[in-house]
């Protein structure tokens, strides 16, 4: 079966040059882009609608395709393939690559052509992966960048402001993998952060077994979690396990120091983002809390729940307490402020990776059956809850803070709870704030006269 299709008369990407006519071309699909509508300027009131994606057929040669059309067509082409997968193109207009218009907006190619698609006269066929070359499937793990062209973690954060705005490469390993995310535009529509390419791809990604090379990501820096983010754009192509000695390197490291790196439970209070709050349901009182966390005694799975209940202690205008600490860039550890080490990632200060400033502070809950206490509220949970940065809370003075908590401590509050086991934590359970916001009355009271839980 591979001989019959490798043995069929394609163009290699390499031979390709304007004019050309009547081509073949099998490639693997490296890279792709979401449908996207535009108004048409000939037809007025009509749309026009378009997507791109990047094959490759060797180490060095891929380049990008683009196909515009109406609705229906475009989109039925789009949903025919996805990243990875490997596609027979047959007649596709060849057109010389206008570099700085091209580039701008698509991921940089080596070829100086580009492929145009048209409904009338092209034809996209995807190949089984056993129909082809094992080598041409073997494309999809090789970055478009060169290997040692990234910069680490540790060099985005410690570089901070100087890279906001930037488009750089990333090699790094997959600590944990979010729920999609969702915004509403100024004209009502349904919005996301990524393109569904990109988060399709992600969602395949296993924790601690991933590594991913990023090529052009932006680089920014988020104001409200005060910390570097990267963002996938439309010339990102993503590299899921790369086939490099420095990817190689760093899978192998994940692999073996599974029992050091620590589990997305432990870390979970600042990257918010894998808990979905939509999927917590079940309202408890303290006391209910308390009779279910025994019951979950020594059972590794957390269990979540919703609590309406008081902060009865909040600590933050406290000089005595220690409100805001140092992370490890590495590995989301606090840092020993002693040592000034990451006894996690670094075994002595030579290796010490860069920090940054987190919440990190323990609250007690109260309702009327009783108080949880030393309940952790840290990260941009914390941000959110007191409706200030990192920052922003340093430079208040100790009477803004006393008036901060007040206002917590007189309202009742709807609070989403994580209980999980963690040898960290007293008593060997760790219950982690992953929401709150002051309750309204209304809906606490409903709730209060008849709990939902499991």
């Amino acid at each position: 079966m591979a001989n019959s299709i490798v043995s069929k008369n394609f163009t290699a990407l390499s031979g390709l040059h304007p004019n050309m006519a009547n081509l073949k071309i099998i490639g693997i699909v490296i890279g792709k882009t979401d449908v996207k509508g535009f108004p048409d300027r000939k037809n007025i009131g009509s749309e026009r609608y378009t997507f791109s994606f990047t094959i490759r057929d060797s180490v060095t040669h891929f380049v990008n395709a683009t196909s515009w059309g109406n609705r229906d067509y475009i989109r039925s082409l789009s949903d025919s393939f996805r990243v990875g997968e490997c596609v027979i193109i047959e007649n596709p207009l060849i057109q010389r690559k206008e570099l700085e218009r091209d580039e701008k907006f698509s991921p940089a190619t080596p070829s100086h052509c580009k492929l145009l698609l048209s409904e009338n006269h092209s034809t996209v066929k995807v190949c089984s992966s056993y129909e082809v070359d094992a080598k041409l499937i073997s494309l999809i793990h090789l970055p478009v960048k060169e290997s040692c062209d990234y910069y680490s973690l540790g060099d985005i954060v410690a570089n901070g402001h100087s890279l906001d705005g930037r488009i750089i490469n990333v090699l790094a390993a997959v600590r944990s993998v979010g729920e999609p995310k969702y915004f509403t535009t100024s004209d009502r529509r349904k919005g996301q952060s990524w393109d569904n390419e990109s988060i399709l791809l992600a969602q395949s990604w296993m924790p601690r077994k991933t590594v991913i090379f990023a090529s052009d990501v932006r680089i920014s820096f988020d104001k409200f979690r005060n910390c570097m983010t990267a963002t996938v754009i439309s010339k990102t192509i993503i590299t899921t396990n790369p086939d490099t000695p420095e990817a190689n390197i760093l899978l192998n490291f994940i692999r073996e120091n599974k029992e050091t790196i620590p589990l997305d439970d432990e870390i979970d209070s600042y990257l918010k983002e894998s808990i979905n709050l939509n999927s917590i349901v079940d309202v408890y009182t303290v006391e209910q809390l308390k009779v279910k966390a025994l019951k979950n005694e020594g059972k590794a799975d957390p269990f979540y729940g919703i609590l309406y209940a008081y902060i009865s202690t909040l600590n933050i205008d406290d000089e005595t307490t220690k409100v805001v600490r140092n992370r490890c860039s590495g590995c989301g550890y606090i840092v020993n402020e002693a040592s000034s080490t990451c006894t996690t990632c670094n075994k002595d200060s030579s290796g010490f990776k860069s920090v940054f400033l987190s919440f990190d502070m323990l609250i007690d809950l109260t309702d009327h059956t009783g108080t949880l206490h030393s309940c952790g509220l840290t990260g941009s949970v914390a941000e959110e809850t007191l409706g200030c940065t990192v920052n922003e809370f340093l430079a208040m003075t100790d009477e803004q803070k006393t008036t901060l908590k007040w206002q917590f401590l007189l309202e009742r509050s709807k609070i989403y709870l994580k209980f999980f086991l963690s040898h960290r934590a007293r008593g060997g359970l760790r219950i982690s704030v992953l929401s709150c916001k002051l309750a309204d009355p209304i809906e606490a009271s409903r709730n209060l006269s008849g709990q939902r839980n499991v």
